[in-house]
C-alpha cells in the first residue's frame, strides 16, 4: 500500500498547464491515486464478463482478445438507448466553466481531473469511431483511437470521479459529467474493469442484502450491542422487531450504520427516536442496505439491488418504507428508481402516524428520508428536546452531494440542528447547498490504498471546515450520509485534527428527552454531558 504524503506535502499543488497537449501526455497510474482490481469471485458472483483476477500495476491486464470491439459495441449500444449520453458527447463546447470545480483538479491539479477533460477521455474516441469528421479528421477533429493506454487511462480517470454532479451545477449547457463518468464504468465493466472496493460490497449487496455481507444473526447481534449501550446512557431498554409482516413502516438504512463507528451513533439515534415515539416499524435483515454499489457498475446492477427493498416491503406487507441517512440510495431513489422499479403503487403514499402529515414529494417512490420525517415532527412539537446537551459542540453542516444536489434535501437537517444544538454554523456559501464540495471518497473510492487521491479530493471539504474551526471554534461535522460519516473522519484527523464526526441524529438522540429515562450523564459516545463532567 502506497505511502500517503503529509498534508504539508500534500498541499503544494502545482496548477502549471503541461508543456504537451492532453492527448500526448499518456496517463501515469500512480500508487495511492487508484483502487485494487475486482477480484475474479466477485465479478463471477455479479455475472459480469471477463471474471479474473488481475492487478493495475501488471502491463497485462488480462482481457478479451476482441477487447476493443467489445468497447465499441458497448458504446453503440449505449449511444443509441440513452439520448443524453449521445447529446453529452456532442454539445460541450468546451468553455472550462467546469473547469475548476472539481474537487479532484483542485487537489491534484491534474488537467485530466478537469470535468471537461475527464469527458474527453471518452468523447475523443467516440469522435473517433462515430462521427464522420473525427473518422476523416481525426486529431484534428479531436479524434483518437482506442488503444490498451487509453483504455487504462479510462479506468485510471473514471475512477477517480465521485461522480458528485458539482460541475454539473456550473455546466451552462447541462452537461452532467457524472453521467459520462457512469457511461465509461459501464463500458469497462464489459471488461470484467471494475474495483475490488465496488464489486466486493455489491456482490455481498446482491448474496446477503447488504454491501458488508453480514448475516441475519449478526445485524441483531450488532443492534444488541447498540440496544445495550442505549440503556446504559439513558436506563431504557428498546426492543425493536425484525421481518415482521403487518408493520405500518419498513425502516431500511445504511450497513455502515450497523457497524462501524460513528454510524453507529447514528443508528442508535434512530432507535432511540423510534421507541419514543412508539413508532409501528420494523428492520429487515434481508433488505439490510440502503445503499447502491451497483450504481457505481451499470444501470442494470443498481436497477436489481434497488428493487430488494420494495420486494422487501411487498412481501412483510408494509404501508410505507422510511429511509435512514444514506447518500446514494437517495439518489438513486429519487432520480432513478421509477424508471428502474417503479412506481411502487402497492405501498400508500406515506402518512406520518404521529403528526398526520401526508408526504407528497414521496407519491411515486412511497419513501421518505428520516430527515423529512424528523423535521416533520420538530416543527409539530412532537419531541421534548434539550439542546443544551449538545453544548460541548460547535457544528457545521456538510451537504451530501447525493442528498443536495440528486434530491434538493438543505433546508431540513439544518432546521434539526438549529432545535438540537445551540452552536451551529455554516461554512460558506460557495461549498454548501447545490454547490456543496464532495467528500472525496464517494461512488467507490473510499478503500485504504487510494488515500493519497482520497485526501487531495477532500481537501476544499477540508478547507471550508478549516476556515470555521478558526473562525468559530467548530469541532464537529455533521451530514447525513453513511460513506460521508466513514470518509470525513479519516479527512478531518488528516487535514483538520480536532474536528469529529458525526451523523445528524445522533445530535437528535443527545438532546432527545426520553420519557422515563434516568437522569443522563453522557452522551451516546461515552462522553460526559455539559454540565456532568466529574460525575459517574
Amino acid at each position: 500500500m502506497a505511502k500517503t504524503p503529509k498534508p504539508d506535502e500534500l498541499s503544494k499543488i502545482n496548477y502549471t498547464p503541461p508543456q504537451k497537449a492532453w492527448m500526448d501526455n499518456p496517463a501515469e497510474l500512480k500508487e495511492g491515486n487508484w483502487c485494487y482490481g475486482a477480484k475474479a469471485k466477485n465479478l463471477e458472483t455479479l455475472h459480469f464478463p471477463n471474471p479474473r483476477d488481475w492487478r493495475v500495476q501488471d502491463e497485462d491486464w488480462k482481457l478479451p482478445e476482441n477487447w476493443q470491439e467489445i468497447i465499441l459495441k458497448g458504446m453503440k449500444e449505449r449511444l443509441d438507448k440513452y439520448r443524453s449520453f449521445r447529446v453529452f458527447m456532442d454539445i460541450c463546447v468546451r468553455c472550462g466553466a467546469c473547469a475548476d470545480k472539481c474537487h479532484f483538479f483542485i487537489g491534484s491539479g491534474d488537467p485530466k481531473n478537469m470535468p471537461v477533460l475527464r469527458a474527453e477521455l471518452l468523447r475523443s474516441v467516440y469522435r473517433g469511431n462515430f462521427t464522420t469528421a473525427g473518422k476523416i479528421l481525426g486529431k484534428i477533429a479531436g479524434a483518437r483511437p482506442l488503444t490498451l493506454a487509453v483504455l487504462k487511462e479510462w479506468w485510471y480517470y473514471f475512477f477517480q470521479c465521485t461522480e458528485c454532479r458539482r460541475c454539473s451545477v456550473f455546466c451552462p449547457y447541462g452537461i452532467d459529467t457524472a453521467e459520462i463518468t457512469m457511461m465509461g464504468r459501464e463500458l469497462l465493466n464489459l471488461l470484467g474493469l471494475n474495483t475490488d472496493w465496488i464489486s466486493g460490497p455489491a456482490a455481498n449487496c446482491y448474496m446477503k442484502g447488504n454491501h458488508l455481507g453480514l448475516e441475519p444473526h449478526t445485524i441483531v447481534g450488532n443492534l444488541e450491542y447498540m440496544l445495550d449501550d442505549i440503556e446504559t446512557v439513558t436506563g431504557i431498554k428498546i426492543k425493536p422487531t425484525f421481518n415482521r409482516k403487518g408493520a405500518e413502516i419498513l425502516f431500511v438504512t445504511p450497513s455502515g450504520d450497523l457497524f462501524a463507528d460513528p454510524g453507529t451513533y447514528t443508528c442508535m439515534g434512530y432507535l432511540m427516536l423510534f421507541h419514543e415515539l412508539g413508532l409501528d416499524y420494523t428492520w429487515s435483515t434481508y433488505a439490510s442496505e440502503g445503499g447502491n454499489f451497483g450504481f457505481f457498475t451499470t444501470n442494470e446492477l443498481a436497477k436489481r439491488l434497488n428493487s430488494k427493498i420494495y420486494n422487501e416491503a411487498k412481501r412483510l406487507g408494509v404501508k410505507w418504507i422510511l429511509g435512514g441517512e444514506c447518500g446514494h440510495m437517495w439518489r438513486v431513489l429519487n432520480q432513478y428508481m421509477d424508471t428502474w422499479n417503479g412506481p411502487a403503487d402497492f405501498l400508500e403514499v406515506p402518512k406520518s402516524p404521529i403528526t398526520g402529515t401526508v408526504f407528497e414529494n414521496t407519491r411515486s417512490t412511497k419513501m421518505v428520508h428520516i430527515a423529512e420525517f424528523t423535521a416533520d415532527l420538530i416543527k409539530n412539537k412532537k419531541l421534548k428536546l434539550d439542546p443544551k446537551r449538545n453544548d460541548n459542540l460547535k457544528v457545521t453542516f456538510h451537504d451530501s452531494c447525493n442528498t443536495a444536489r440528486g434530491m434538493g434535501i438543505f433546508e431540513e437537517p439544518r432546521y434539526i440542528i438549529n432545535n438540537v444544538c445551540n452552536n451551529f454554523y455554516e461554512m460558506d456559501e460557495l461549498t454548501t447547498r447545490e454547490k456543496t464540495f464532495c467528500c472525496g471518497s464517494g461512488s467507490g473510492l473510499n478503500a485504504g490504498e487510494n488515500m493519497e487521491i482520497r485526501m487531495r479530493g477532500g481537501l476544499p471539504r477540508a478547507n471550508a471546515v478549516k476556515d470555521v474551526a478558526e473562525k468559530y471554534g467548530v469541532n464537529m461535522l455533521a451530514n447525513i450520509c453513511a460513506i460521508d460519516r466513514a470518509v470525513l473522519t479519516a479527512s478531518m484527523d488528516y487535514w483538520v485534527p480536532g474536528v469529529k464526526v458525526t451523523g445528524v441524529h445522533e445530535l437528535v438522540a443527545n438532546a432527545l428527552i426520553m420519557k422515563g429515562e434516568k437522569e443522563r450523564t453522557t452522551d451516546l459516545r461515552g462522553e460526559p454531558l455539559p454540565g456532568t463532567e466529574g460525575q459517574e
